[in-house]
């Protein structure tokens, strides 16, 4: 990641618990699993993209 963007990220309640415990179970902070799991996701659509 060249540069990196500072965002205000209103999540529910229940959303952001089970982010926190995935994230501690994956011994990542909050931030980095949201940032992994939308890497992931991004990667994903982007092969879809590429597929026949």
């Amino acid at each position: 990641m060249d540069e990196e963007k500072r965002i205000t990220l209103r999540l529910p309640a229940d959303l952001h618990a089970w982010l926190a415990a995935q994230a501690k179970s994956a011994r990542r902070s909050l931030n980095s699993e949201i940032v992994y799991r939308l890497e992931v996701e991004r990667d994903a659509a982007a092969s879809d993209a590429e597929s026949p």
